[in-house]
């Protein structure tokens, strides 16, 4: 008896299968001279016009492949030198200048004018410093050095430059010696630096001041907003070990709407009327995605398509979504104080919203048993509201869900949880960002309920990946699966019932 519960030499006696490693290939082959072996051994000659250096899933050949593994394998990355040139020559004036400059100038009468009267005011008064100094400038040294004072009097130093830059969208101080900063999906140093660490962390200090934190030795991590929007993080030691780090995450100043996404690219004609009819229609939206994918820009955009009629509120810890409505009324959380007490979370504040008469509630990002209470909000009469989540699919989103009510002390079984979720949740949305930097609407899922124990979903459009240019960029389809939405009779409520069938089949 065989392994393979047959008696041995039953086949073999039959001549019906050969034994183990004598099968012939069941491809062929050129014929190759003789006393030579061909690649691949006896059994598996090549067949031809086959290129044995090509990559088997097709794509660049193997040789090129692995030519370009080592390269980046035994490359060595220089440091950056810095500022080059002009810049660094400013910077080395206003080292010797910046001293005696606050030597003449009232701190508190500084602070109460703007940058442009400030900057009138310092004029005759950095000409002076530069003539006691013995530092001849032409107008160009002189308009740029005063712009760099006032940016450190004023303003966040180094940091203004990027800051004013519209094609950067992320700023990643890591020390004062390394800055870089994202342009169109891709990151790169930056010419800029700081004078030394206690530089560094006075700029990050007159960030957070700005919205009321703190950070300091004792509380060593910050979120905070810029004037603009922007959400900033700040981490400094004995946390981060390569000095003061802060991240600044910019937004667009010109609100992004739906058309616009569809015209970026990141989503089709059809998703884009689904997602204002979705929006339109109070359907509870779920936009799920991974970090810097751009959940908060989704959501902008889908605010865009609410009542202006309806009140709505936003929760987060940083207020950063910049809804396009009149009646809103932004809410955010507060930190524990210095002896621990005090502290204001999402969920207090989404208890709260539910006594200020609300239409709509929108969480800017739940990350915990909060999620609980937007459920609640969802089921009691607030349809509509919508949030964002960390999650690379929309099944993850559901167990991301499930597992954060659970994190909570609140004792329910997980097959009640998971009935909520699929009772209040209409619509997920996933938008991925592509490693060529692109941001993509790759999920629109609808939840439909529950089959025994399991959330059942329905996928309404999908996008999928088919090749990628010599550039780089990634090529694909956004393709409809051509199913009959569960949530027509949301929008039939509305009048879209037309318009949501046609966009969905």
């Amino acid at each position: 008896m065989s392994a393979f519960g047959r008696r041995n030499g039953t086949l073999g006696q039959q001549g019906a299968r050969p034994a183990f490693g004598v099968a012939k290939p069941m491809r062929g082959g050129a014929v190759a001279p003789p006393g030579s072996v061909p690649a691949g051994g006896e059994q598996f000659p090549p067949l031809p016009g086959e290129n044995l250096d090509a990559d088997p899933l097709g794509g660049l050949p193997r040789e090129d492949a692995m030519s370009r593994l080592a390269e980046r394998a035994n490359a060595v990355h220089a440091a950056d030198e810095g500022p080059q040139g002009f810049e660094a020559s400013v910077h080395k004036i206003k080292e010797q200048v910046l001293p005696r400059l606050l030597e003449r100038v009232d701190p508190e009468a500084a602070a109460t004018l703007s940058k442009e009267e400030l900057s009138e005011e310092f004029r005759p008064i950095i000409m002076e410093v530069l003539a006691e100094l013995k530092i001849t400038l032409n107008r160009r040294e002189q308009f740029a050095l005063e712009k760099v004072l006032i940016d450190e009097l004023l303003g966040f130093g180094p940091l203004e430059e990027l800051l004013n830059d519209p094609d950067i969208s992320d700023i990643m101080v890591n020390g004062p010696e390394q800055t870089y900063v994202e342009k169109k999906g891709k990151l790169q140093i930056a010419p800029i630096k700081f004078r030394d660490e206690s530089h560094l962390f006075q700029i990050a200090q007159r960030i957070v001041n700005q919205v009321g934190r703190r950070v300091d030795q004792t509380t060593p991590l910050a979120d905070a907003r810029l004037k603009d929007g922007s959400r900033v993080n700040v981490i400094v030691p004995p946390l981060s070990l390569r000095g003061t780090a802060i991240s600044i995450r910019k937004f667009s100043e010109k609100p992004i709407t739906l058309d616009m996404l569809k015209n970026f690219g990141s989503m089709s004609e059809k998703m884009c009327t689904a997602l204002k009819i979705a929006g339109a229609c109070r359907m509870n939206i779920v936009i799920s995605g991974g970090t810097g994918s751009g959940k908060t820009t989704m959501l902008n955009a889908l605010s865009k398509m609410i009542d202006p009629g309806e009140r709505v509120l936003t929760i987060e810890d940083a207020a950063e979504l910049r809804l396009q409505q009149p009646h809103w009324l932004p809410l955010e959380t507060r930190p524990p104080n210095l002896e621990g007490q005090g502290a204001i979370t999402i969920g207090d504040l989404v208890k709260n919203a539910l006594r200020m008469r609300p239409d709509r509630i929108i969480l800017g990002e739940i990350r915990g048993a909060e999620c609980f209470d937007l459920l609640a909000a969802m089921n009691t009469g607030h349809d509509g509201s919508m949030c964002t989540l960390h999650a690379n699919s929309p099944r993850e989103c559901l167990g991301r869900m499930e597992n954060m009510i659970l994190m909570g002390d609140i004792k329910i079984p997980k097959e009640a949880i998971s009935r909520q979720i699929a009772e209040s949740v209409d619509l997920i949305v996933q938008v991925k960002r592509l490693r060529d930097g692109s941001r993509r609407t790759t999920n629109i899922t609808e939840v439909i309920g529950m089959e025994g124990d399991v959330i059942v979903t329905q996928e309404l459009f999908k996008f999928e990946y088919l090749d990628e240019s010599e550039d780089g960029k990634i090529i694909g389809e956004f393709r409809s699966t051509g199913l009959r939405p569960y949530t027509l009779e949301k929008a039939r409520q509305f009048g879209f019932d037309q318009a949501y069938l046609e966009a969905c089949l």
